[in-house]
């Protein structure tokens, strides 16, 4: 079986083939190799201080640590994160960065154990307390999104993740401009962690994300709108449903958050004032 082109699928190391076992009724049994998306250990370091393991996809890492540490409240914008630097170790990843001296008192207060898995982002948090993060509500927003930009993004999402269409196993998010064109998509085993990635690429590279869509391939949990409000994205669209905690947290934030976006359609929880009825211009 040849090995995928590693641009399509992810980046090295993104997935790997595996010897498989294939029952389809009628049809016997069937030896073949497939391909399997990695899933590795990845444990981030701040100042030499242990501080969360993740389980990701080993690509896009530096823009893990951006877009994490930012939307975790660790650091405060790309200028507070001094130096990323991946080790690897027999048994996953280390993400050591070096951040601002200021950005030390947050880190211990947001601090978390997550000995997680891929699907929880909260896994290891050690109180209620901190399950909320106290963040100021984006600006209120009219005609922000069209219906037809809405519709655009989620469809050429679907053609734009290579890793999923390799493997069948990961997420992705995209971000889109206005007129709903991609134009980035970030994937990961977990939707947290790609999410993250997205947002930390936009980060490090100054885009405005007043405009536009974060359009995420699967169900929207409170933590994405959190982590789509903390970096000033007002509109967040999910292929799947939303949960009753991201509706209130969206309405809260001021978050325009969509969920079953598929084909034509999608559901709005939260702020359909955002959303622009006018007809694209012809």
């Amino acid at each position: 079986m040849q090995e995928p082109d590693p641009l399509l699928a992810g980046g090295p190391g993104a997935c790997r083939s595996h010897l498989v076992t294939r029952i389809r009724e009628h049809e016997g049994v069937q030896h073949e190799a497939d391909l399997l998306a990695e899933e590795t250990a990845v444990a981030l370091e701040y100042n030499g201080i242990s501080h969360a393991t993740l389980l990701a996809s080993p690509c896009d890492l530096e823009d893990l640590a951006y877009g994490f540490s930012y939307t975790e409240g660790i650091i405060r914008g790309p200028q507070d994160m001094r130096d990323v630097e991946l080790v690897e170790r027999g048994n996953g990843l280390v993400l050591r960065m070096q951040i601002a001296s200021a950005c030390l008192d947050q880190l211990k207060r947001r601090r978390r154990s997550l000995a997680g898995r891929s699907g929880c982002g909260l896994c290891g948090i050690e109180s209620l307390d901190e399950v909320r993060r106290d963040l100021p509500p984006l600006a209120p927003r009219r005609s922000v999104a069209k219906v037809s930009a809405i519709v655009a993004a989620v469809a050429e999402l679907r053609g734009m993740q290579a890793l999923h269409a390799a493997t069948g196993a990961t997420h992705a998010a995209g971000w889109a401009d206005a007129a709903g064109k991609i134009m980035l998509v970030r994937e990961d085993v977990g939707r947290h962690n790609a999410l993250d990635k997205l947002i930390g690429h936009l980060l490090r590279n100054a885009a405005d994300t007043a405009v536009g869509i974060a359009v995420v391939s699967s169900r929207a949990s409170f933590e994405m709108v959190e982590k789509s409000a903390a970096a000033g994205i007002p509109v967040l669209v999910a292929v799947s449903a939303a949960t009753s905690y991201a509706a209130r947290t969206a309405e809260e934030l001021n978050v325009m958050l969509a969920g079953f976006a598929r084909g034509p359609q999608f559901t709005i929880y939260s702020h359909p004032e955002y959303l622009s009825r006018e007809e694209d211009p012809t």
